[in-house]
């Protein structure tokens, strides 16, 4: 199967500018077809504390086109974003043509925050939450399934965000599984990555949207992204998961790969770890 590569050019959903830049830049130099969407450069973005639906109107104005470029697509899709609520768009778009799809989530943090538990209404911190079916209000332009949160599973977390209890609280009542990066650590990658791929395909009964946020690696290594977390995967450990991700490609019906920031990054470090991810993920 062809794969159709999407760049998803928004950072509406973070306080901090710059993510919005990661898909032209990741991308810039690619030999391959691939559609561009970029948010407007004459949207001023809310920066309020107290605002905790920060750029609603803009960020569903800019999904929605996301998600209909990528619905129409029939071909394996792939899209670099931007920030982690551009994920909205490119899963929901994925479910809408695989409606069985369970979902592995690689990700320092949980993006499980609702309107009611969020404590910045940064939208980049709902986008899990919103796939099972929460926050419908950042999906208006969806009218299909939503992910089973039972096939949900959350792979690398270890944010110290100050919300995390009410976050873990929203996991445990929707019954998402999270694997922590000391479970990849103190385990094989490949145990953990078999779990999850058997519980987010139902046993091998269904397929996959994985989606990757490049936080999940060690700002040591990564630092070009927007919210950094210490003590995060090794540049070894990120390409054992992708490694593994490439031996069950035929249960990936769509990727992400999210997060770059090109404004934080330092001699282009994250921005190669980002481009070999994507080559290794292209069918």
């Amino acid at each position: 199967m062809q794969t159709t590569i999407f760049g998803g050019g928004s950072d509406l959903g973070v306080h901090i500018n710059g993510s919005s830049l990661g898909p032209k830049t990741i991308l810039k130099n690619y030999q391959k077809k691939y559609v561009l969407l970029e948010q407007d450069k004459n949207i001023k973005k809310s920066l309020k504390k107290d605002d905790l639906k920060k750029n609603l109107s803009s960020l569903n104005e800019f999904n929605t086109k996301l998600y209909q470029e990528i619905e129409k697509e029939n071909n394996y899709s792939i899209m670099v974003g931007g920030d982690h609520s551009t994920s909205i768009a490119s899963g929901l778009a994925s479910l809408k043509k695989n409606p069985h799809l369970g979902i592995i989530w690689i990700d320092a943090h949980l993006d499980y925050n609702t309107f009611k538990s969020t404590i910045t209404g940064n939208l980049h911190g709902l986008p899990l939450a919103s796939l099972n079916g929460l926050n419908q209000d950042l999906s208006k332009f969806h009218d299909g399934p939503y992910f089973d949160p039972k096939k949900t599973v959350v792979v690398g977390y270890r944010s110290l965000e100050k919300n995390a209890n009410l976050e873990i609280e929203n996991i445990k009542t929707m019954g998402v599984t999270v694997f922590t990066t000391n479970d990849l650590k103190e385990n094989s990658i490949t145990k953990i990555m078999n779990l999850a791929f058997k519980i987010a395909t139902d046993n091998y009964q269904n397929d996959l949207h994985i989606s990757f946020d490049l936080d999940v690696i060690d700002p040591i290594i990564a630092p070009g992204v927007s919210i950094p977390e210490i003590n995060g995967l090794n540049e070894q450990e990120v390409f054992e998961i992708t490694n593994y991700l490439t031996t069950k490609k035929d249960y990936i019906k769509s990727f992400d790969l999210v997060e770059y920031n090109p404004l934080n990054d330092i001699n282009d470090k994250t921005l190669k770890i980002a481009q070999n991810i994507l080559n290794k993920m292209v069918k």
